[in-house]
């Protein structure tokens, strides 16, 4: 049984070398799935091979027994033919019986031990010779032809598909001109619920479910550290705060998924979380109320003002 899986393995081994006609980057992928489906019908051959043998034994055994009972009744001595894999084992190991030892026996004797000199079995020298076989294959292979791929090879080559498929993507996707000069506060469901779950996916480690702040600031009162208008808060996404931990989600995020996410971000502000992280940065005031400061007269209303006081102290 051994022996048998010995040659099977070293079969599927050259087998899977002689892959060699493909590209190096298509080799890299077609080698991969080659190596799980050999592994994977290795695998069950041997379980097969393993039941096989098992039920062939039985078998055996059942169909001796049987013909010995008959021979019994018919009163003649039972002789078993000798099968077809004894005779293989035979010639395999080209073993002198021990009934003809004596014929090969040495003339060495160590302390009553003697030497037989026996030949070295076939199917050793079978293994030998296709190791052989396998060595010059691979050599060939790897080192001298170079159609095979060294792991350093294979490697460059993956890189090599990455970028290519990257470039790909980068060719096929829509053009993007959102930066933060030209980014504007998206009001849309569908889009804000985007900017919801990438900020749930993304921001929520620092900053919390809700918003409220925990290793990053609070996003939900009036002050921020890097301003808190659309376009401060874009940048800040986009570049990241590296000196305070936060990383640039340019590489991760697409302009558009950034503007998502910054949008929903203005929507928690004054939602009033429970646990809510104490205010940091400065007061930011919303253009709109600026405008509208702005626009009243102070004496008006200090007049206003005075007039209440005087008709509460009445």
């Amino acid at each position: 049984m051994n022996k048998k899986l010995g040659l099977i393995i070293l079969m599927a081994v050259l087998s899977i070398a002689n892959v060699n006609a493909q590209s190096t980057a298509d080799m890299v992928s077609t080698n991969t799935a080659l190596y799980i489906v050999a592994g994977f019908v290795f695998i069950v051959a041997l379980l097969v091979l393993g039941v096989s043998v098992v039920v062939l034994r039985l078998l055996r055994v059942m169909v001796r027994q049987e013909l010995e009972k008959k021979a019994t009744e018919k009163g003649v001595e039972f002789v078993e033919e000798e099968s077809w894999w004894s005779k293989f084992m035979q010639k395999a190991n080209d073993a002198v019986p021990v009934e003809e030892e004596e014929t090969v026996l040495l003339d060495h004797n160590y302390d009553g031990i003697r030497e037989l000199d026996n030949h070295l079995p076939p199917w050793w020298k079978w293994m030998f010779y296709l190791s052989i076989v396998f060595a010059v294959v691979y050599m060939l292979g790897y080192h001298v032809i170079g159609n095979m791929p060294l792991q350093l090879e294979e490697y460059k080559a993956e890189v090599y598909a990455a970028n290519e498929a990257a470039k790909a993507r980068l060719a096929n996707a829509p053009v993007e001109n959102v930066d933060a000069n030209s980014v504007v506060a998206i009001t849309d469901a569908a889009s804000l619920q985007k900017g919801k779950q990438i900020y749930l996916n993304n921001c929520s480690q620092c900053h919390k479910d809700l918003g409220e702040g925990g290793i990053g600031p609070n996003l939900t009162d009036d002050y921020w550290l890097h301003g808190g208008d659309i376009s401060s808060v874009f940048t800040t996404i986009q570049k990241g705060v590296p000196e305070k931990g936060m990383i640039s989600w340019e590489p991760l995020l697409s302009p558009t998924q950034m503007q998502n996410v910054a949008s929903y971000i203005l929507t928690l502000r004054g939602t009033n979380p429970p646990n809510a992280k104490e205010p940091q940065g400065e007061l930011f005031v919303p253009e709109v109320i600026e405008d509208a400061l702005d626009s009243v007269d102070t004496e008006e209303v200090k007049e206003a003002v005075d007039s209440l006081q005087m008709a509460s102290n009445n």
